[in-house]
């Protein structure tokens, strides 16, 4: 079992930047897919970003391609989603999630606000 906690989220301004971070106990972070979900008020969970259990493949959605990365550190049980031009679209809740075959595990969340 894994445990996440979601951290780095806050206000800015459009076009700014924010970097959230992960962080997982467990000694066995490394054999986890992580990614990135966000949920905006009265909108359904949507995927963001995801980095496999290396952090050599990353995946996005297309409305942050190229505005978003993801990134992992194994040594330090953290990933990242460094977050740059940002929209008041992307004003949500944002997830962590540890995926290992069927099981899934979820942070609590974070809010980042984007205001206009």
């Amino acid at each position: 079992q894994v445990q996440l906690l979601e951290s780095g989220g806050g206000l800015v301004q459009t076009g700014g930047s924010l970097r959230l971070s992960c962080a997982a106990s467990g000694r066995t972070f490394s054999s986890y897919a992580i990614g990135w979900f966000r949920q905006a008020p009265v909108k359904k969970r949507e995927f963001v970003a995801a980095v496999s259990r290396s952090g050599d493949s990353t995946y996005y959605a297309d409305s942050v391609k190229g505005r978003f990365t993801i990134s992992r550190d194994n040594a330090k049980n953290t990933v990242y989603l460094q977050m740059n031009s940002l929209k008041p679209e992307d004003t949500a809740v944002y997830y962590c999630n540890a995926k290992l075959g069927l099981s899934r595990y979820w942070g609590q969340g974070i809010q980042v606000t984007v205001s206009s």
